[in-house]
């Protein structure tokens, strides 16, 4: 409550012999919480299950007063770093375009 709090997220990728990391840093303010609020939210059970006892795609991000870094490293997979592991493998994340698409 009121206070900044780090979210290390990595990524650990195997390809044959090939093994890749990435780590995902980002920095989550809250917003000062009163003792209601923080009961109210206890009571969803959305937190029980989260390592950092939020979630911030969900009733969590209520809380969120500021983020830097990477909001899906923060739900728990870095998508860009992610995707830049695959790429250095040679699989593209995102689908190939397709005849009439626009370019």
């Amino acid at each position: 409550s009121g206070r900044e709090h780090a979210v290390l997220s990595a990524v650990s990728l195997r390809a044959g012999e090939r093994h890749l990391e990435a780590l995902s840093l980002s920095r989550v303010r809250f917003r000062p919480l009163t003792v209601d609020e923080i009961r109210a939210y206890w009571a969803t059970g959305e937190s029980r299950d989260k390592a950092g006892g939020y979630a911030i795609q969900g009733l969590g991000a209520l809380f969120v007063e500021h983020l830097c870094g990477s909001y899906s490293g923060v739900m728990g997979l870095p998508l860009r770093e992610t995707g830049e592991l695959l790429r250095q493998i040679g699989l593209d994340p995102l689908p190939p375009q397709r005849k009439g698409n626009p370019s």
